[in-house]
């Protein structure tokens, strides 16, 4: 049964409609960051460019780095742009967009999203890298999907009675990169992470400027925590919903972060930009030797 106009909601170009892309111009390999000008960071290094579509905070650029055909887009920030993103990538190539009818034959997309992070234990280097294992969330997003399968409750169980949790805040869920690409992505420049996605950058994330938050330890219970002798890395604003739509949907997914804050400590890097260089240059060579 063909999809309806006002679910699957197509430009007059036939691009899709916050993203502005058709099918052609999208990668199986998908680079994601939150920033639009982190986009031009990261094609800097291809070979060719062969599209670039803007559209609101969507920037896009497809090329080539090393014979590699790869996607580079921009979210902005936070886990509702990661549902409008994902489920518009899905459907670039699994929905039929003449006959508004999802394909029979499903493909999965490589995705990696390299980000920026602030760590919560005192040990964890600035400018090192961590690669986001698990991903708690403490958004509302999943819980809008039929996702019960693909999540930790013996994590999040723990975690919640540990917080003291607010009844008032959304239900915390955990879900896990896949596997294949996580561990690929991975290797003795980075650091294994437990990951805290949360709602905004100020109060969520225990920063204070003129606003007093409701829970003034939050973070230091947060570094405090363990599971499986795991403790909880770094503090952002978009894996858990990356884990989760990418996991729904069927797509791959890894989240990596270059740390240039550390909570514990108050500390922040000296060189952001230079630091997030060299994640982009490291995950650029390890999509072009990653094999499905």
């Amino acid at each position: 049964m063909a999809i309806a106009e006002s679910e699957l909601i197509l430009n007059q170009d036939g691009s899709i409609y916050h993203l502005n892309l058709k099918p052609e111009h999208l990668a199986k390999t998908v680079i994601i960051v939150g920033d639009p000008d982190r986009v031009e960071r990261v094609t800097k290094y291809f070979d060719t460019v062969d599209y670039i579509i803007n559209k609101r905070e969507f920037h896009t650029q497809t090329g080539t780095y090393k014979g590699k055909k790869i996607t580079v887009l921009s979210t902005g920030i936070g886990t509702d742009n990661i549902d409008i993103v994902f489920n518009e990538l899905d459907a670039l190539v699994n929905i039929d967009f003449e006959k508004r009818e999802v394909k029979k034959d499903h493909t999965s997309l490589n995705i990696i999203r390299v980000g920026t992070s602030g760590a919560l234990q005192p040990e964890i280097p600035i400018d090192s890298f961590v690669v986001s294992e698990l991903a708690i969330g403490f958004d509302s997003l999943l819980h809008f999907y039929d996702s019960k399968e693909i999540q930790f409750p013996q994590i999040s169980e723990p975690l919640m009675k540990h917080l003291d949790w607010d009844k008032d805040k959304s239900t915390p869920y955990v879900v896990s990169f896949d596997k294949k690409l996580g561990r690929h992505m991975q290797s003795e420049q980075t650091i294994k992470g437990f990951t805290i996605t949360n709602v905004g950058f100020y109060g969520p994330q225990g920063r204070v400027l003129r606003l007093v938050t409701s829970d003034e330890q939050l973070n230091e219970k947060l570094a405090s925590f363990s599971y499986a002798d795991k403790k909880i890395t770094n503090l952002e604003m978009e894996t858990s919903g990356i884990y989760g739509m990418a996991k729904l949907l069927g797509h791959r997914a890894v989240s990596m972060n270059a740390m240039i804050a550390n909570r514990a400590t108050g500390q922040f890097s000296k060189d952001s930009k230079k630091t997030v260089d060299r994640l982009i240059q490291y995950t650029l060579d390890k999509i072009v030797s990653y094999t499905d």
